[in-house]
């Protein structure tokens, strides 16, 4: 028996285990099963997420007989049975390109309504998760609401005005937590694993409600997601000390990692994931743990999580303890602390104040790293910080953990060594991965100019505003779209990574229009 077939009798086997693991929400690959793996090994789409899309004409029962007693097994005969059986997506938005380019602004703005989609029932057989509130999908290939990308959506639609459309999504994501104990880090089924980066807290400070029903709904809910990170913590002893998303430091304080509770190919990038293991001289599952988790932390994939920088084989996401992550979980257990209070909950103020208190410690302990002015990653296994210089270390600031001396030390070393000609780096190396250089990213440039304006640092804020903006405008002015990603060294489209240059796009519009509000004078537009 040769070693490739070996290799896929392996992960048969180890979907079948996890299909046993999990809750009765079953994703694509749980579903169709030989069927999944043929279409996605075969590459018979040409990304791995159209056939997770995919909805059934009837239903699965039929379609998997059907499928058994035919037996295609070929890319065109698999292309002939899946149009047969299934409504094949497209784009969920495409871009209009208008010759007169109305101004930026005003193109944002439009956008939203092109984005927006109505509450959703689920179908049976399909991945998508129902959702019981309109809702702002990122566009492109992305047809479905993800976790933090919402965050960075939302900042645009409250400076438009739309807080009708916060709330909506808001009550989604309360929805969510009730159904599912998390947000995942996408409303599909094959997204049900992981989450994101927890944004839900800060997601909830937009929200105008003076409600106090509505706030206590909230309050719930994210005790109820804090609950989900910090589970792995009733799983370590003296012999473990990392378990799911919880990791006991050396002083037996906790910090937390990304992590996944599946350690199987993701069903959106099946044959990405099966192909980087084979590269890999370790247990494929941990290679599979690893992708997914990366895919958790939304940079999916960056230098912060390879041994190699250049080899996407030696990823070890769930080694490392991260700074963004711990730092947007103290932002998590501040707000639980601020809601406790404003439901007179004494108790679980001072719980949630004194949970906080110890996170920024251990952080300052373990992710702060003075002698190079910053904040960063921490490999546990290693006992050691990495040594990947990322936008990351901006996260203390934009959430106000930082001190002076540190915010001080972090503006320093962003604008000696962050800085690009067309915003923010994402790191200092350029590896091919869609989340390190060139590219710049707008949720990290907001981060970024929040942090620092909150710090003080008004000047190195609008550097970065300015210079982000004219990269959108000019490559909007050029191409008639807002991307996914840009070139900041270039000024002009992003590149890298496992699919195409998107368009929409979501939290562009939403960091885009949300500078313009903060900075009115550099409005590409505006009448100067």
């Amino acid at each position: 028996m040769n070693r490739a077939i070996i290799f896929l009798l392996l992960l048969v086997s180890i979907a079948t285990q996890q299909c046993v693991a999990l809750t009765a929400t079953q994703s694509p690959a749980d579903i169709y099963g030989t069927l999944f793996e043929r279409v996605q090994l075969q590459k018979v789409f040409s990304d791995g997420k159209t056939f997770v899309d995919a909805i059934p004409k009837r239903s699965t029962q039929e379609i998997m007989a059907d499928f058994t007693r035919e037996n295609p097994d070929t890319p065109d005969a698999l292309r002939r049975f899946v149009a047969a059986n299934f409504e094949v997506p497209g784009s969920a938005f495409a871009d209009a390109i208008n010759s007169t380019r109305p101004p930026l602004r005003e193109h944002i703005n439009q956008l939203w309504s092109q984005l927006q989609r109505p509450a959703l029932n689920e179908i049976s057989g399909s991945s998508a998760l129902g959702l019981p509130e309109s809702f702002i999908v990122p566009g492109g290939r992305f047809r479905e609401v993800y976790y933090w990308d919402t965050y960075f959506t939302m900042l645009g639609l409250t400076a438009d005005g739309r807080d009708d459309v916060v709330d909506s999504m808001l009550a989604n994501f309360e929805s969510l937590i009730t159904r599912y104990g998390h947000i995942p880090n996408g409303t599909r089924s094959y997204y049900l694993s992981r989450s994101q980066p927890p944004f839900f807290a800060l997601m909830i400070q937009l929200s105008k409600t003076t409600d106090k029903a509505v706030q206590k709904k909230y309050l719930i809910a994210l005790k109820t997601e804090h609950d989900y990170w910090m589970k792995g913590k009733n799983c370590i002893s003296a012999m473990v000390i990392a378990c799911e998303r919880v990791v006991k430091m050396n002083d037996r304080s906790f910090l937390n990692r990304y992590w996944d509770d599946r350690n199987t190919p993701r069903d959106e990038s099946y044959a990405e994931d099966v192909a980087t293991a084979k590269l890999s001289n370790r247990p494929i599952t941990e290679t599979f743990r690893h992708l997914r988790a990366g895919a958790e932390s939304g940079w999916d994939f960056s230098s912060r999580w390879l041994t190699n920088p250049n080899q996407i084989q030696t990823i070890h996401t769930t080694d490392i303890v991260p700074i963004d992550l711990n730092s947007l979980l103290w932002a998590q257990e501040k707000e639980i602390s601020r809601l406790c209070k404003l439901l007179n909950d004494k108790s679980c103020t001072n719980d949630f104040n004194r949970q906080a208190i110890e996170r920024a410690e251990a952080i300052r302990n373990y992710l702060w790293i003075a002698k190079e002015k910053r904040f960063g990653d921490y490999d546990f296994l290693n006992k050691k910080p990495t040594n990947i210089l990322s936008a990351a270390t901006l996260y203390p600031l934009f959430v106000g953990l930082a001190n002076k001396n540190e915010a001080n030390a972090v503006a320093e070393t962003t604008q000696r060594l962050l800085i690009a000609s067309g915003g923010l780096r994402t790191t200092q190396l350029t590896t091919g991965q869609q989340w390190d250089s060139p590219n710049g990213w707008a949720p990290l440039q907001w981060v970024a100019v929040s942090g620092l304006t909150q710090y003080g640092k008004q000047k190195a804020a609008k550097d970065i505003a300015t210079r982000w903006l004219q990269t959108v405008n000019e490559t909007y002015r050029e191409t008639g779209k807002l991307l996914e990603k840009y070139d900041v060294e270039e000024r002009r489209p992003g590149g890298g990574g496992e699919y195409p240059l998107q368009d929409g796009f979501g939290w562009t519009n939403g960091v885009t229009r949300a500078l313009i509000e903060q900075f009115p004078d550099l409005d590409p537009d505006a009448k100067k």
